[in-house]
Parts: structure tokens; C-alpha cells; sequence
């Protein structure tokens, strides 16, 4: 095949398989990456703007310094909300995040792209990675980052995929297996399971001589990303400890999450710790987002298995029973996915005139999380039509008892399908 015909198709799947996404991660198994990012921009009728990391952007201030300026001759008001905010110390964190967001989303009235271009150049930084995963999750729908890079970038993909807000492309396909290139075959076999109270099988054989909750959430951290520095797990698991203290605490836990295994578990490389290769990892979190992405693939013909593999896999809420900051947004992150399976399966279900199944499956959401409002109309609606008014509207009260609860009323169109029903 001809090389612009094998650009042309990346480019292709570049524009039907992104639309929902904040950042679109093109892989650096990609053989057409940096062609692809020339086509986007050559492209008439997409408005892109872009910038090339350089080896000063070591932290958030050069960063944000760097594309300021580079920006600013793409966009002449770029930057008018960052050069109102100090650059002086972590406090300024948030003020920073706030201004260049807003920065960002008034490059346009219409769908963009911003390309951060040779990314790879900041994977020592990590204050950088965390401002990135902060602005990939806080953009609106117009604005959408691309990256591409020699190496993976040190994001938590997998959890960035599981809410919809990420898509890695590696060519014309959309990765769905193997997020970060771990072995599934190998002598030491780990099987894990992060969806519920986590626990871990090595050689088929569980577990429990951890000496402590800390050496097996260590675990569960080193899984999250591609790869972790020492400062990112200090900072997650001992924030309020000097940088020795921290340091000190960290190695003993190492060394007992070693011992519980039996094997070097965590290795280090370039100044980075990952998963030791040589192991073999099969874990319930990268089988659970692989079926989310199936499941969204127009490809997949068999939508109801990709869903119901989903739900199957979710036994409970990441990590459960542990209330870690780290912890609590993954959960969240997860269960997002988990509530978008339930949702699918469930027009599924009505699309065939299953409609007890559907309401099942919609119950099952709002027991997970009743905040999504959404959610709660679906199944009004659903009771209504089943003939069930009298559930329909106790439904209805419970859901004003509690967002009254919180100071909150329900949304107009809630109160208005309530209003619908009873009349």
C-alpha cells in the first residue's frame, strides 16, 4: 500500500474515533505519527494550533513560559490570563491550571487541536505530567490535545480511557489491549485484581504476607502509570513527610512488597520504578477498560458481549475499603466506565423490548452512583411506561429527599418528565 494511502487511513481513524476525546495520545509504536501530525495541520479545514516541547520544559513554569510565547504567535491573546498569575511556588498550582485553561479554550470559537509535539522531552518532570492529566480532564468539549512522543508519556492512560477522555492511536487502530506493553506470559504469574478489595494470586496462589496494607497499594500504584518516579510515590503516599522521612519510609516498603512476593516486583530503570518485566501480569483493570473500548468500536459487532464482559468484570469499586486520595479519583475514573457499560447494556436491552432487564441494569447504575441525574429520568420514565407510576414517583421523592439533603433541587427536565408522568 501506497504511503499516503496508509497515512491517509490514520488520519481516517484519526477523525471517527476521537470526537468525544480531550487528548488523543498518537503511539510511539506508530510508524506514520509525525506524518500525521503534519496532515492535521496541512489540514484546511481543522483549525490546529501547535507547539514543540523543548529541553528547557522541565517543569510547569518553563512549560508554560515556552508556550506562551510560541502561542502567542498563533493566537495573539494567548496568554492573558496566564500573565496575571505569579509563578512562585506550588500554592500557585491551581491559579496556573485555571488561567492556561482558559487560555487554551479561547484559542477558538470552533473544535480545535493543540499538538504537543516531541513530549518525550518532559518525562522527567513530573510537576508537568500532573499539570497535563489536570488539563486533559478540565477541558471542554472543543478543545482537544494531541501528543505524540518517542516513549509512552507518564500519564495514567488507562484511567484516562476508562472515562472516555482519553484514545491512544498507534496508526489506523485504536489500542485496546495492552496499555502498557506488560507481559501476559512469563514464570512468575501475577494475577491481579484491583476491582472490588484487591488481591493479588501469585502462581495461582494468594497473597497475605503483605506485613502491612502500605507494600500491596504500593503495588497497585506501580500498575497506574507506564512508569512512576520515587518522588510521584512519596508524594501520593507520604506527602506530609519531609523528603528523607519519605525516602526512608518508601524503601522499607519496597522491600517488604519484594518479600510478600518473593521477587524484585518493582525495578529501577533510568530513574524511573515499573513492573519487572520478567513478570507476568494479568491484571482485572486492563481487561475491564480493553472492553470498554471494544464496546465503543463502531467495528464490534457483538456489542452486548464487549458490555457485558465490563460489568462482569467490575466486582466493586477500585480498591474498596481504602480512602487514599490516589485511590478515591481512580475509583471515581472507573466507575464512570462501569456506569457507561450498565447505561449501553441497558439501551441494548430496550432496543430488543427487554424492559424489565433495562430498568435492572439502570437500578444497578444509580445503586453504584445516584448523582447522575440522567440516569434517574430513565428509569422514571422506564416505570411509566411499564405502568408502574406510584414507583415512578417514589422514585421521584427519594431523589428530591436527597439532593435536598445537599441544598440542591432536581434539574428542570427531572422535575418536568415528574410533572409528565403524574399528568
Amino acid at each position: 500500500m501506497e504511503l499516503r494511502n496508509l497515512v491517509g487511513a490514520s488520519y481516517q481513524t484519526f477523525q471517527e474515533r476521537t470526537a468525544d476525546a480531550s487528548v488523543v495520545l498518537l503511539h510511539p509504536r506508530s510508524h506514520y505519527r509525525s506524518m500525521l501530525v503534519a496532515q492535521l495541520m496541512n489540514d484546511p479545514e481543522m483549525r490546529v494550533f501547535y507547539y514543540a516541547m523543548g529541553p528547557d520544559d522541565v517543569n510547569v513554569q518553563s512549560f508554560l513560559s515556552g508556550i506562551t510565547h510560541d502561542l502567542a504567535n498563533q493566537h495573539p491573546t494567548f496568554g492573558r490570563h496566564l500573565n496575571q498569575v505569579r509563578f512562585e511556588s506550588k500554592a500557585d498550582f491551581e491559579e496556573m491550571l485555571t488561567a492556561f485553561v482558559k487560555d487554551v479554550e479561547e484559542l477558538s470559537d470552533e473544535p480545535f487541536l493543540l499538538i504537543l509535539d516531541e513530549y518525550d522531552r518532559t518525562d522527567s518532570a513530573d510537576d508537568l505530567q500532573a499539570f497535563v492529566e489536570q488539563v486533559i480532564v478540565r477541558l471542554s468539549p472543543d478543545s482537544k490535545l494531541v501528543i505524540n512522543s518517542r516513549t509512552l508519556p507518564r500519564l495514567p492512560w488507562v484511567s484516562l480511557i476508562a472515562q472516555r477522555k482519553a484514545v491512544v492511536l498507534e496508526d489506523d487502530q485504536v489500542v485496546a489491549t495492552d496499555f502498557y506493553d506488560m507481559r501476559t506470559q512469563g514464570s512468575n504469574l501475577l494475577e491481579v485484581n484491583a476491582l472490588g478489595p484487591g488481591y493479588v494470586l501469585l502462581n495461582s496462589h494468594p497473597v497475605d504476607t503483605w506485613e502491612g496494607h502500605l507494600p500491596r497499594l504500593l503495588f497497585f500504584f506501580a500498575l497506574d502509570r507506564p512508569v512512576v518516579t520515587r518522588s510521584e510515590i512519596c508524594q501520593a503516599f507520604w506527602p506530609d513527610l519531609d523528603n528523607d522521612q519519605a525516602v526512608n519510609v518508601f524503601h522499607v516498603t519496597k522491600r517488604r512488597l519484594h518479600k510478600a512476593l518473593d521477587f524484585d516486583v518493582l525495578v529501577h530503570e533510568g530513574g524511573y520504578y515499573r513492573v519487572n518485566p520478567d513478570a507476568s501480569v494479568q491484571y482485572d483493570i486492563m481487561a475491564f477498560v480493553g472492553a470498554l473500548v471494544k464496546g465503543r468500536s463502531p467495528e464490534t459487532q457483538d456489542k452486548a458481549s464487549a458490555w457485558q464482559e465490563a460489568i462482569d468484570l467490575y466486582r466493586g469499586p477500585f480498591l474498596q475499603g481504602h480512602s487514599d486520595d490516589w485511590i478515591v479519583e481512580r475509583r471515581q475514573e472507573y466507575q464512570a466506565g462501569y456506569l457507561e457499560a450498565l447505561s449501553e447494556m441497558a439501551r441494548i436491552r430496550l432496543e430488543e423490548g427487554r424492559q424489565e432487564h433495562a430498568l435492572g441494569l439502570l437500578l444497578r447504575a444509580v445503586g453504584e452512583n445516584d448523582r447522575f441525574e440522567p440516569i434517574h429520568r430513565q428509569i422514571m420514565q422506564l416505570y411509566a411506561d411499564l405502568g408502574r407510576r406510584s414507583e415512578a414517583a417514589g422514585h421521584y421523592q427519594k431523589l428530591v429527599e436527597r439532593l435536598r439533603g445537599e441544598g440542591r433541587e432536581p434539574e428542570a427536565d427531572t422535575q418536568a418528565l415528574y410533572q409528565s408522568i403524574m399528568s
